[in-house]
């Protein structure tokens, strides 16, 4: 006769298998640094807030240090201080490019009636200061070009492109910091954003200029022309040409940056 043996049972407190950590935990772990999370960490959970038209910024330390077209360093601060009322920035992509040559001489040529109220006018690009110099010599500028080759000024009022570039536009901040305009726009439309700032203050705009300033600009570019056909091609833009070309700089802004 067989015997049969009862098989063994497994003994209750036997170890459990370990269980494998879930993706979830691991992943809390190493979380990638964030500019963001590190300036609401900064600043008690609060984002940086990007300034608008009517805030009032501090000018000391805004947007760093520039040169003008001749070396000379600067900031905002010493510029707003140096003017009477205050200071327009236009901000153009590349200098004697197409668009660019014609917002400069836009801005050239309603020099006088923008600058009434005691706005002093810059121009601001990422360009060297040889580049600024030969077009504000060919062109005839008669305010200062400002070369911002880290364009720390040109983002801080919102004016650079990412993940590199500059967008056309205009900047204006009164004597005590405060934003009046910044916005951006093509060549013939930075400038329209000035006037309406000075026809506010009770200067006309350029629609408005007397038969007197009309001729003499008509005169400034029947002298251009002629000096452009004696001395040859000075690439210089009389007013009435740069006009002209005005609504296709702005179109080619849509696209690439002249």
């Amino acid at each position: 006769m067989v015997e049969l043996r009862k098989r063994r049972e497994a003994p209750s407190d036997a170890p459990q298998p370990r269980q494998k950590k879930s993706s979830s935990s691991v992943n809390a772990k190493a979380e990638p640094w964030s500019s963001e999370a590190a300036t609401s960490s900064n600043n008690g959970g609060e984002t940086a807030k990007k300034p608008a038209v009517g805030d009032t910024i501090d000018l000391e330390g805004f947007g760093g240090e520039v040169e003008s077209q001749d070396g000379a360093k600067t900031n905002l601060k010493e510029l707003v201080d140096g003017s009477k009322s205050g200071v327009v920035l236009f901000t153009y992509p590349k200098a004697s490019t197409p668009g660019c040559t014609t917002q400069a001489c836009l801005f050239r040529d309603e020099f006088t009636p923008l600058t009434a109220t005691g706005y002093s006018i810059f121009g601001l690009s990422s360009d060297s200061p040889k580049s600024n110099t030969t077009f504000k010599t060919k062109q005839r500028l008669q305010y200062t070009l400002l070369c911002d080759p880290r364009a720390t000024l040109i983002s801080a009022i919102g004016m650079s492109k990412s993940p590199k570039g500059i967008v056309r536009g205009v900047f204006v901040v009164s004597k005590a910091g405060r934003i009046e305009a910044m916005e951006p726009g093509g060549p013939a439309a930075t400038v329209e954003v000035v006037r309406k700032l000075v026809k506010v203050s009770g200067v006309p705009s350029s629609e408005n200029l007397g038969v007197e300033a009309k001729e003499a600009a008509k005169n400034e570019s029947d002298n251009a022309e002629t000096n452009n056909a004696i001395e040859g091609d000075t690439d210089e833009v009389p007013a009435d040409v740069a006009a002209e070309v005005a609504d296709t700089a702005e179109k080619l802004d849509g696209g690439a940056d002249v």
